[in-house]
């Protein structure tokens, strides 16, 4: 199969799209896309400070890249969890932070770490023992820490949005659960830019229209370092499932995920009559001053205060 563009032999095959590309064109298709995206929902611009959420991932580094390729004003930020594969003795996050600082220090960019054992007293599994969910995965209390964290980073040094690696696939799995249990909140808010409301900055998902292999792909040929092993806790999880579902349908037939994700956001307003915001929170926590759906302390605030205790 030959490049699109110069006619050689392509790298990588992309039905979704109608077209196929050699290296160095597909190295420079992705940045493209992803500012027609930008530009489509709007989502900032090259005066507004960006802060970065990555994981050490590919998804997250290779937004990192592209964004700073583009000439946007994009800092990182990595939370540690503390997370260790109790299977091989993986210290899973001390890995994923080192390709995360590897990767700033290598391109000259500023990169936010947030150490929740430092931080807060213990690591997200120890939180989770403590709590009313220590049976459980940790993932429910994970989500909600780094959602504070990077709202209250993002919000108190003064970036202007909040950009994550989410890609198609997750999004297509998130959609098709969420349309499995009918979740309407979930659906109603579920879109590639939240703006800012009540205290939450502006969320945006530059990558979310593109396929996990590209990503995947466009991270090994620029070269970027980054983890290849799924975080501990995600075995089993009901998004993993999905995505296998979803792929068999995509194997059938090329651009069924695109399809699905991209007519959804076109049904959206007319589904639910209004333009997708955050979730408002009329109050604010008295003990960190971040959005709340009462004026009591919120959930993040409990629960680490009972860490302190």
């Amino acid at each position: 199969m030959k490049c699109k563009k110069c006619g050689e032999r392509a790298s990588i095959k992309m039905p979704q799209h109608n077209m196929a590309l050699c290296g160095d064109h597909f190295l420079a298709w992705v940045p493209e896309y992803t500012q027609r995206t930008i530009e489509k929902y709007r989502m900032f611009t090259r005066e507004e400070k960006i802060l970065v959420a990555v994981s050490g991932g590919k998804d997250s580094l290779a937004l990192w890249d592209v964004l700073h390729r583009l000439g946007y004003q994009a800092d990182g930020i990595y939370i540690n969890l503390g997370i260790i594969d109790p299977q091989n003795d993986l210290a899973y996050s001390a890995k994923s932070k080192a390709f995360c600082s590897q990767f700033a220090d290598q391109n000259g960019l500023q990169l936010h770490i947030v150490d929740i054992k430092e931080k807060y007293g213990e690591t997200i599994a120890e939180i989770n023992q403590r709590s009313a969910h220590g049976r459980q995965k940790p993932c429910a209390i994970c989500g909600l820490v780094k959602r504070h964290i990077m709202n209250q980073i993002a919000h108190d040094k003064g970036y202007d949005v909040l950009a994550t690696g989410h890609n198609l696939d997750d999004e297509a799995a998130a959609l098709f659960g969420n349309t499995l249990n009918w979740t309407v909140e979930m659906l109603r808010h579920q879109s590639p830019l939240l703006p800012a409301v009540s205290g939450f900055v502006r969320k945006a998902k530059p990558l979310c229209r593109f396929y996990e292999r590209e990503t995947a792909a466009y991270a090994l040929m620029r070269g970027i370092s980054y983890v290849y092993e799924e975080c501990p806790y995600a075995a089993g999880a009901r998004s993993i499932q999905y995505k296998k579902l979803l792929n068999q349908l995509e194997k059938r037939s090329p651009g069924t995920k695109m399809n699905f994700y991209v007519h959804f956001l076109k049904a959206q307003k007319e589904l639910f009559g209004e333009e997708q915001t955050a979730i408002p929170r009329e109050e604010h926590c008295p003990v960190c001053g971040q959005p709340t759906l009462s004026g009591q302390a919120c959930a993040f605030c409990r629960m680490t205060g009972a860490v302190k205790a």
